[in-house]
């Protein structure tokens, strides 16, 4: 009798791999997509270089949260997953991880986050609930509304009024936490989501056939042929309105610069989906983080030579 053939223990992906893989660790767009516009809140809040203590806070828990927020996602869209090429090798949706497994892990990492948004003050910690309760809607928020994009939007902009709780609840304790963000901040948030809308749209115009066949509710299937007129509307309310609100900082020439320079990258998406492949609009999407990454370069730099 023959023996069975077994597969190599090394052909057999690990827990860690899998869980790298469920966090999206090797696509760190993501997270920097959220992480830009919380540091760039950071620095206006503080009016400057805001220490090591908050930049570690916010860029560890912006990774840990994201983090968590791929294993509820995967674990709310895993009967959807399957059926879309793009995300049918996901690990929870292949079965590789189980449904508990990949909660429990979303689970401890917002546990870790929250533990870090403790060590700063209380306005901090009355804000983050309400940011775990927007990240925990928006998963299911594409099954009954028509843009869940706006969902997305205020999920990933919730950094900045973290930022501004963090800095000001602390320069200003007598006040509520729900006094010490000013609105300024709140601008700024409505800012961001104009960018969200934009670069998830761009995301979900790859998923268009897939999505209208499982009859999922998205931007890209709203908008119809009017997707790319309001991808770019939606670049420029972004780029006009950080413009507007960071006027009272005095951020200068490197803040123009980055400005022209964020101008050139809206242009480049353009090209990128007005035709709209699955390819150009894909690209578009990953690329949105040197956009945000820009705007915060242009600002540390603003206040770097204003000091």
């Amino acid at each position: 009798m023959k023996p069975e053939l077994q597969t190599p223990q090394a052909t057999r992906p690990g827990r860690l791999a899998l869980y790298l893989d469920l966090i999206r660790w090797s696509r760190p767009a993501g997270w920097l997509l959220l992480l830009w516009p919380s540091l760039s809140a950071l620095w206006l809040a503080q009016g400057g270089w805001p220490g090591w203590h908050l930049l570690g806070v916010f860029v560890l828990g912006t990774v840990l949260m994201r983090s968590a927020g791929c294993c509820l996602n995967d674990v709310a869209d895993r009967e959807f997953d399957r059926h879309v090429k793009r995300t049918a090798n996901r690990p929870v949706t292949r079965g590789a991880l189980g449904v508990k497994e990949a909660l429990g892990l979303g689970a401890g990492m917002a546990l870790l986050a929250f533990a870090l948004v403790c060590t700063v003050n209380a306005a901090s910690v009355m804000w983050s609930f309400v940011a775990l309760g927007v990240a925990v809607v928006y998963p299911y928020a594409k099954r009954f509304v028509s843009m869940p994009q706006a969902v997305l939007g205020v999920a990933f902009s919730f950094g900045i009024p973290m930022a501004y709780a963090s800095v000001l609840g602390a320069r200003y304790p007598e006040q509520t936490w729900l006094e010490v963000v000013p609105l300024e901040a709140w601008g700024l948030l409505l800012g961001n989501m104009a960018w969200v809308l934009a670069y998830d749209t761009e995301y979900a115009m790859v998923d268009r056939d897939d999505d209208l066949h499982l009859g999922m509710k998205t931007s890209a299937i709203t908008l119809g042929d009017k997707d790319v007129s309001f991808v770019m509307v939606c670049y420029g309310v972004y780029l006009a309105s950080w413009t507007v609100l960071t006027l009272p900082h005095g951020l200068g020439l490197y803040w123009g610069i980055a400005l022209v320079l964020g101008l050139a990258q809206v242009v480049f998406h353009f090209v990128l989906i007005r035709k709209r492949t699955r390819e150009g609009c894909f690209l578009a999407f990953r690329l949105n983080h040197w956009l945000g990454a820009t705007l915060f370069a242009g600002i540390v730099a603003g206040f770097a030579l204003r000091q």
